[in-house]
C-alpha cells in the first residue's frame, strides 16, 4: 500500500520530540500528502503545524487524542477537524488540570522507590509542552535509572507498575460528543489496547457508534495482520471508514519514522469527503 496520510503524530504540544513545524517538515520531505497532528489532550501546536503546511504545501489536519474511561484496557479517541476548533481546549481544562496534578504524583511514587529525581528534572526535559510520562521515562534514562523509553514504561510508567498515577478521564460518550460538538470526526485509536475478545470488541465499537463514533484506526505499527483484518471487518460492518498512523513521538522512542503507518490515498480522500458532509 502506497502511504499517502499518516494520521497520528505527536509534538512537543503534548509529549512528542519535536515541534509541529519539524513534524510538517518530515512528513512532506518524504512525500506525504496529509499529517495530522494528534496530541493528548491540546490543540496548542496546531497553528504552527498548519502554518508549516501552507509553507511546504502538505495537508496539515487539525486533530487531537483523548483518553476515555475504560477498563480493563485503554481507549483512546481521536478527533480530526477541517480548522482548528476555537474552544474545545477550554472545554478540556479540567483533563488538563488532571495531567499536571498526575507528574509530581509519579514523581513521589518514584521517589519511594530510591530513584532520586525531581519535577525539576523533568519540567526542562518538557521545556513549554505538558508533561507527560514520555518526559518523565527520558529524566530516568538521562540519570542513568534505565536505558531505554521501553523498560521505563514496562518496569515503572505503564498501567499497573510501581509509579504508575491514573488520570482523570472522560467517559468515551462526553469524548465523542466533544469532538462531534465542534465539528469534529471522531475515531477509536488502536483497538488492541482495549484488550477485548473479537465479538467483545465488535459489541462495544457498535455501541461507540451509536454515540457518534465515525471512524476507527486500522493501520497502527503494533496491529498485526490478524487484528486489522478484523478491525477492517468490523469497520466495514458497521460503516466506519478507516484511517491508520505511527503514533510517532519522535526519534529514538521506537523503530517507527512518520510515514511508515497511514492511509492510502483512497481512504485519506473518503475520510476528508466525512468533514463536507458535517
Amino acid at each position: 500500500m502506497q502511504i499517502s496520510a499518516d494520521l497520528h503524530v505527536h509534538t512537543t504540544a503534548s509529549d512528542g520530540d519535536l515541534r509541529p513545524g519539524e513534524i510538517v517538515s518530515r512528513a512532506a520531505s518524504i512525500g506525504l500528502d496529509a499529517v495530522a497532528i494528534t496530541d493528548h489532550d491540546t490543540l496548542s501546536g496546531i497553528p504552527e503545524a498548519i502554518s508549516a503546511g501552507k509553507k511546504r504545501g502538505l495537508h496539515t489536519i487539525a486533530g487531537i487524542e483523548i483518553s476515555a474511561i475504560f477498563n480493563p484496557g485503554t481507549m483512546h479517541i481521536l478527533g480530526y477537524f477541517k480548522t482548528c476548533p476555537n474552544g474545545l481546549e477550554k472545554d478540556l481544562d479540567s483533563v488538563q488540570e488532571a495531567r499536571r496534578k498526575r507528574f509530581p504524583q509519579i514523581i513521589e511514587k518514584l521517589n519511594a522507590l530510591g530513584f532520586t529525581i525531581t519535577t525539576d528534572d523533568v519540567a526542562v526535559i518538557a521545556g513549554d509542552a505538558q508533561i507527560g510520562r514520555p518526559h518523565i521515562a527520558k529524566a530516568l534514562i538521562n540519570k542513568g535509572y534505565v536505558r531505554n523509553f521501553e523498560t521505563a514504561f514496562s518496569h515503572y510508567l505503564a498501567k499497573g507498575k510501581p509509579a504508575y498515577v491514573d488520570k482523570e478521564k472522560l467517559t468515551a460518550n462526553d469524548a465523542l460528543s466533544l469532538i462531534l460538538d465542534y465539528g469534529g470526526l471522531p475515531v477509536l485509536a488502536h483497538p488492541f489496547t482495549l484488550e477485548l475478545e473479537a465479538y467483545e470488541l465488535k459489541l462495544l465499537v457498535e455501541e461507540l457508534k451509536n454515540g457518534g463514533l465515525m471512524g476507527m484506526e486500522i493501520h497502527y505499527p503494533e496491529h498485526s495482520k490478524a487484528q486489522k483484518k478484523l478491525y477492517t471487518s468490523i469497520a466495514g460492518d458497521l460503516d466506519l471508514f478507516a484511517t491508520g498512523g505511527t503514533d510517532y513521538h519522535g526519534p529514538g522512542r521506537s523503530a517507527v519514522n512518520i510515514g511508515d503507518s497511514g492511509i492510502d490515498k483512497r481512504s485519506l480522500d473518503i475520510m476528508l469527503d466525512n468533514f463536507n458532509q458535517r
